[in-house]
């Protein structure tokens, strides 16, 4: 069974050093900068992100909560910085753009390897059940219809997973969108999440990075 690979955004190297004693069991894969985790991102697919807040290149780590949880709406960020006023550290997590754990430093590595331990086991896909779950106890008149929704994009989404992965070509939107009924934009959007996840490479749609640019 893999190793969960978690992606390390420090450029302290002595700090690192103690991530690469104290979790010898994961998979690390560290960048510098927020600008570096972007591009890592959609070749990493992390299960969890440990970010810190003073960066390489004068960087802050928090300017870039809201396109961490753009592109992994549902991996846990957890925020290890001694740079933080309390103000910060609240702010950090609350908001739809939020971080899920803020430890201090210096990090006491026992409490990290328990967060850790607690953010892979309750977030992630775990968290999207709980939210679908707290969907159907709401008893909203539309929660069947979205959840409906949501089941049919995943298996649209796989679907074209198998098409695409197969394939040597770039995808054909207009033949996907006439194959599962749904508009261009529809399938566009399917692929840019593919993409996000990491399950396919950002070449099979290119076009995805400039309308991210454009936004």
């Amino acid at each position: 069974m893999s190793k969960p690979t978690l992606l390390i955004v420090e450029d302290d190297d002595l700090q690192y050093e103690i991530y690469e004693d104290t979790l010898a069991d994961y998979s690390l894969v560290r960048v510098k900068s927020g600008s570096e985790a972007l591009k890592k991102i959609p070749t990493c697919a992390p299960q969890a992100l440990i970010l810190d807040h003073v960066l390489d290149k004068g960087e802050l780590g928090l300017d870039f909560l809201p396109e961490f949880k753009e592109l992994l709406p549902h991996v846990p960020i957890i925020v290890v910085s001694g740079a933080l006023e309390v103000r910060q550290q609240m702010a950090a997590l609350q908001g739809p753009r939020r971080a899920h754990y803020c430890l201090p430093k210096p990090v006491d590595v026992r409490e990290l390897k328990r967060t850790i331990a607690t953010a892979l086991k309750e977030c992630g896909d775990t968290e999207i059940v709980r939210q679908f779950e707290a969907l159907e106890r709401s008893r909203r008149l539309d929660a069947q219809e979205l959840l409906s929704r949501s089941t049919d994009r995943l298996s649209r989404q796989n679907r074209i997973l198998e098409l695409v992965g197969k394939s040597k070509e770039r995808p054909n939107i207009s033949a996907l969108a006439r194959e599962f009924n749904v508009a261009r934009r529809t399938i566009i959007r399917d692929l840019q999440e593919l993409i996000r996840r990491g399950q396919l490479k950002p070449e099979v749609y290119p076009e995805w990075e400039e309308e991210r640019e454009n936004d």
